[in-house]
């Protein structure tokens, strides 16, 4: 049964339009603006709410079903799981319905004495050796694994060494597959940067992101996901300071680098913190405002934006042909980025589900 929302404003990538029809069918939106024919047809008035595409964090970690469910609770209708394993449980999360959707790294690549081998991950998440990192590297796309992801350390952190690194992109990119590292301090960036990783996840603490080292990432092509809420929640660690990711992160809008929006939200047992998922990408947009974004530039940070950069073209716009995947605010968050948090309605290939 086609399904329209009527007296509804649309959040087009540009602007928020006048109340219309939006239209939806079989999962997918049929039409914008048309006239009614179908007598059987289910038709909601929504009283001017603003309908957004379906918010995409792109930066979070997933344990069970049930965060798929908080997700959707919040807007959230697409995540990027930065790990999980067993692969076996991340695959059935996968199958999935009437909640958000994801894409996984599954098991990223870790060092052998950093921060994060003491999460318990699989044993074949750690690689000191060059030559073992292409079958590492099948295996994670074997198990499904959308992208490959590194947790990169400081030097003399305990971090993958650079040849490492540099195994990881050259294997990866020879199966098409883009590499994510993860960045928390400036030795990491720079061998990120050198290695030619892809996509750069959270940002430094220790020392900024100059515009010169910005400028060569934008050389580079290199995406950012700066986590600036988890960032905050680290701020409390001596020698992390909030400032500095701040500094990096306006270094990187000099230079044009685009940025997707992303929370390092987590909720899984025998980890050092937990951060709320769905509720914290709306922080996540508020804080890119407080560091210089504008509205337009959040929103199109946690849509239009990573849908483009995680080949995900059915997303992140309100079109013809796209994924009913709606989220649905009660006023205009071009005007204030906080009115996101007014959830009115949630939207999952065309089935309403908040």
């Amino acid at each position: 049964m086609s399904e329209h929302l009527c007296n509804v404003r649309l959040f087009t990538g540009r602007e928020i339009t006048a109340p219309t029809t939006l239209s939806m069918d079989g999962g997918v939106i049929t039409a914008i603006g048309e006239r009614i024919t179908d007598p059987a047809a289910r038709i909601t008035d929504v009283g001017g709410a603003v309908a957004l595409p379906g918010l995409i964090d792109s930066h979070l970690h997933l344990y069970r079903r049930r965060d798929l469910e908080t997700l959707a609770d919040f807007g959230v209708t697409t995540a990027v799981d930065m790990a999980s394993w067993p692969p076996e449980r991340t695959n059935a999360l996968r199958r999935q319905r009437h909640c958000a959707t994801f894409l996984s790294a599954g098991v990223p690549f870790i060092g052998p004495a950093g921060p994060h081998a003491k999460f318990d991950m699989p044993a074949y998440a750690t690689v000191t050796d060059p030559a073992e990192v292409p079958a590492g590297v099948e295996r994670r796309l074997a198990d499904g694994s959308d992208f490959i992801k590194i947790v990169l350390e400081a030097p003399g952190d305990g971090g993958p060494a650079p040849e490492i690194a540099d195994a990881v992109v050259v294997a990866a990119h020879e199966k098409g597959a883009r590499v994510v590292a993860h960045t928390a301090a400036h030795g990491a960036v720079e061998t990120a940067l050198r290695a030619g990783v892809d996509v750069i996840t959270h940002l430094p603490m220790d020392e900024p992101v100059d515009a010169e080292l910005a400028a060569r990432l934008a050389d580079a092509g290199t995406l950012s996901i700066p986590t600036m809420t988890m960032m905050k929640v680290m701020s409390v660690v001596p020698g992390r300071r909030y400032a500095t990711a701040a500094e990096s992160l306006r270094a990187l809008r000099a230079a044009g680098i685009p940025v997707l929006a992303g929370t390092d939200s987590i909720n899984v047992p025998r980890t050092p913190v937990n951060i709320r998922l769905g509720h914290n990408l709306h922080h996540e947009l508020e804080l890119l405002v407080e560091a210089g974004w504008s509205p337009l530039e959040a929103l199109l940070a946690a849509t239009e934006v990573p849908a483009e950069h995680w080949g995900l073209p059915d997303r992140g716009r309100l079109r013809p042909g796209a994924r009913a995947d709606i989220l649905l605010c009660g006023d205009d968050p071009l005007a204030d980025i906080s009115r996101t948090r007014d959830v009115r309605g949630v939207y999952v290939l065309g089935e309403r589900v908040v």
